[in-house]
């Protein structure tokens, strides 16, 4: 019944999927943490560049900043991102649109759980001489990331998804190895449905645990 997956690395595909998904979730949290300390910041300017970037980035289509990084960066500007193997650059410039498109939204989150932290922990963190580096990291950002792992989590779940449009600038991961296949193949509705589940496999798993650790990790109030 699935003959049709013999000479066909699925494994191999989705293991491209879940390093595209990890390495991008590590750079979109680390970049978005920065874009939300920018927006809470007390300096206008770093205020105005993370609104102006989240508001920007939220409502290009992910696409368009893939096929951007591809054709710009790499064919426009010659930017060869440390290597010279095809299949490197194009991995290295799909990590670098998804963490550009997805720190937006991490920004967000993590911009929502700061606002859950009272106001007055962070006036008393000043009040001992704290400075707002200190008030932010010490004080506000442990709280605020115990009161978002839920969003995070679903944002997550989306960035796992988003990898299949690395597909358009020839990155092999599942949904570029889904259309080979369903061009050389006959089984359309199987190799659909091998697909699904093995997205059903990457994603169930990771938001039902971290929505329990969300609410064992939730800051009671």
């Amino acid at each position: 019944m699935f003959d049709f997956l013999e000479g066909y690395d699925v494994l191999g595909a989705f293991w491209m999927t879940v390093k595209l998904t990890a390495v991008s979730a590590v750079g979109s949290l680390v970049w978005g943490t920065l874009l939300a300390a920018m927006r809470v910041s007390p300096v206008p300017l770093m205020r105005g560049f993370g609104t102006v970037y989240v508001n920007v980035v939220r409502n290009i289509p992910l696409t368009v900043i893939i096929l951007f990084s591809s054709l710009g960066l790499a064919d426009i500007f010659g930017m060869t991102m440390g290597s010279d193997d095809f299949d490197v650059q194009g991995f290295r410039l799909a990590v670098l649109s998804l963490i550009a498109y997805t720190a937006a939204f991490v920004c967000e989150a993590v911009r929502s759980g700061i606002n859950t932290v009272p106001l007055g922990q962070a006036e008393a963190a000043r009040a001992i001489g704290l400075s707002f580096t200190q008030t932010l990291t010490l004080v506000v950002l442990p709280q605020a990331f115990r009161s978002v792992i839920g969003p995070l989590a679903n944002v997550l779940i989306a960035l796992t998804k988003n990898t299949t449009v690395a597909a358009a600038i020839g990155v092999a991961e599942a949904a570029y190895l889904m259309k080979t296949m369903i061009e050389n193949e006959a089984q359309t509705l199987l190799i659909g449905a091998v697909f699904a589940f093995g997205f059903v496999v990457l994603t169930l798993p990771t938001g039902l645990i971290l929505g329990w650790l969300g609410k064992r990790l939730a800051v009671k109030r």
